[in-house]
């Protein structure tokens, strides 16, 4: 251990604030000797919402055990935790990325009113990982982020199960191509254990963009929560975050333009969740970087190769990505195109960090010479449509068309689209637009996959596309989908104005979405186009009234500088 240095959290002996701490510690059995110690929060995303953080208290515990041997004294604090499968119902489904700046917020009212000296988050379900960042790239204290893993999944007649397919298979049921005892037989074997979404969605995607920025311990995602990797982890997490407070190590320290391109490329190598983008953009916006993830992964996207194939992408399992290496030997893969010079949490470079790992199995990922898909997974699109970006997923075995023109049908939440599709209303060739889900509109972004999985069930996929300023959790499937279009719909911006049968055109090669609608004609809509802002109250109120825009990163800011 280096030589210790003096700590924020100790206050001189006989002041106001040393008395009243002493008193409340004392009271917790808190010693003398461990009040010298460095005073580190166990940031506990926990709730018995969800079987994604049930397992998070007892990690809690054990890590505030490590800390404790390594010379640290830990306090457990605690946030909201907004999961995409059970807080979605209410607010529109506002909820999940309001959530995210909820936690945000949540952290620096404890960790920094508290004025601790470092923090471990314990990352968990889809908005915990950026909420959690976004806080140290703010507060910008030592910090150690904690991957706490995927959950088993299950087999359902011989075949894997997981709760995404469960999603899926909902559609199928609401079309009437399976049964609802075949349904509710999937729900009971769909997950076997503790953890998020074996599978890479938001979650596993934000666990291994973590590790590319060099802010969780190197080889720690992904990994299957509660196995004997996971608890191993926790005694060598409790041991790097004392030392990092010793080391002064912060977030800005670590966080640069390169780790951020480095982020890029990984996520692009695996064709993760289209969440990660804005995600890290507001992680470059609370470490006020001045960084365009946006326009990162619109210059890698042509550039860096599909390297793997794990569901939803592909056939292949998390299990097997984890086997193969993870998140560290993709990395591995991709040395030669990333900033190797980039600094990560245990005070090595990414290079030196990457000098001896081994990648265990090529099939599963690839050398870059021998890639599964030389385009990009992620399509940043650009036009009248979306001036800002839109965002279009491409898995391995692309089927859909590359190119689509026809006329929009409009709904304005995701739950219309829903009942236009059981009545019929979508017909092969159209583009269904289904606006009014964006930041600010809903607000905090309302969900729009409920309604992709619902066009499977009905047999269009392939046969009609889609547009929407909604979120898509992870999303992919074979219709040819632009997602999270900027600026959203409100106030009178190009997505509010389309009218149905409008001609919409998508070009994925060209990365292309417009609207072939004239400007004069547009200008006389535009006199009378439509608020779509959600009225709301209390936190999502908040949230609508502060929120930036998708391709800021959709972070909170002050009134005064919107």
């Amino acid at each position: 251990m280096k030589m210790k240095r003096e700590l924020r959290s100790n206050f001189a002996i006989g002041s106001p604030r040393w008395a009243t701490r002493r008193t409340m510690w004392r009271a917790l059995g808190i010693t003398d000797e461990e009040m010298k110690r460095p005073k580190i929060a166990i940031v506990n995303s926990s709730s018995n919402l969800a079987i994604c953080f049930s397992h998070l208290d007892d990690i809690a515990k054990k890590m505030k055990e490590a800390i404790y041997a390594a010379g640290g004294l830990a306090f457990e604090v605690r946030t909201s935790a907004p999961s995409d499968f059970i807080t979605v119902v209410g607010g529109h489904g506002g909820y999940i990325q309001g959530g995210r700046d909820l936690i945000t917020n949540d952290i620096e009212a404890q960790v920094e009113g508290a004025y601790l000296d470092g923090m471990i988050c314990l990352a968990s379900c889809d908005k915990t990982v950026p909420g959690q960042i976004m806080a140290a790239a703010r507060l910008n204290i030592p910090t150690l982020v904690f991957a706490c893993g995927y959950q088993p999944a299950g087999k359902y007649r011989g075949k894997h199960m997981d709760i995404e397919d469960v999603f899926a298979q909902a559609g199928h049921y609401a079309a009437g191509r399976i049964t609802l005892e075949e349904l509710t037989e999937m729900t009971e074997v769909a997950i076997q254990g503790p953890g998020v979404c074996p599978g890479l969605g938001t979650a596993n995607s934000t666990h291994m963009m973590t590790e590319a920025l060099g802010l969780a311990l190197p080889g720690s995602t992904p990994l299957l929560a509660n196995s004997r990797k996971m608890w191993d982890a926790v005694r060598t997490a409790g041991e790097r975050i004392v030392q990092m407070v010793w080391d002064d190590m912060k977030p800005r320290d670590i966080l640069s333009p390169e780790s951020f391109a480095n982020a890029v490329m990984l996520m692009l190598s695996a064709g993760c969740s289209i969440n990660t983008v804005k995600h890290l953009q507001a992680i470059a916006t609370e470490a006020e970087l001045d960084v365009d993830v946006f326009g990162l992964f619109d210059k890698y996207g042509p550039k860096i190769p599909l390297l793997t194939a794990v569901r939803p992408n592909g056939e292949h399992t998390i299990e097997e990505l984890e086997a193969a290496g993870g998140a560290q030997a993709l990395m591995k893969q991709l040395e030669s195109l990333m900033f190797r010079d980039a600094k990560t949490l245990t005070g090595q470079t990414l290079g030196e960090v990457l000098q001896n790992v081994k990648v265990a199995d090529e099939e599963i990922i690839r050398p870059l010479d021998r890639a599964l898909a030389y385009r990009p997974a992620i399509v940043m699109v650009k036009g009248s449509l979306a001036p800002g970006y839109g965002i279009i997923k491409l898995a391995v075995a692309n089927d859909r068309p590359m190119k689509f023109t026809g006329p929009a049908i409009i709904y304005q939440s995701g739950e219309e689209a829903m009942e236009g599709l059981k009545k019929g209303e979508i017909k092969a060739g159209m583009v269904a637009v289904v606006r009014g889900l964006g930041p600010k509109t809903t607000p905090g972004m309302g969900q729009a996959s409920n309604f992709i999985f619902a066009l499977d069930g009905a047999g269009l996929t392939g046969k009609v596309a889609v547009v929407t300023d909604g979120l898509l959790s992870g999303l992919v499937n074979k219709t040819l989908l632009v997602g999270e279009i900027s600026p959203e719909a409100m106030d009178g911006t190009p997505l509010a104005l389309v009218e149905n049968g409008d001609l919409i055109t998508i070009d994925v090669e060209q990365r292309i979405v417009d609207l072939e609608v004239s400007e004069d004609v547009l200008a006389e809509r535009r006199k009378h186009a439509q608020d779509f802002r959600r009225k709301e109250r209390g936190w999502l109120s908040i949230y609508q009234s502060c929120v930036s825009p998708l391709n800021k990163g959709a972070v909170l800011v002050d009134v005064d500088k919107k």
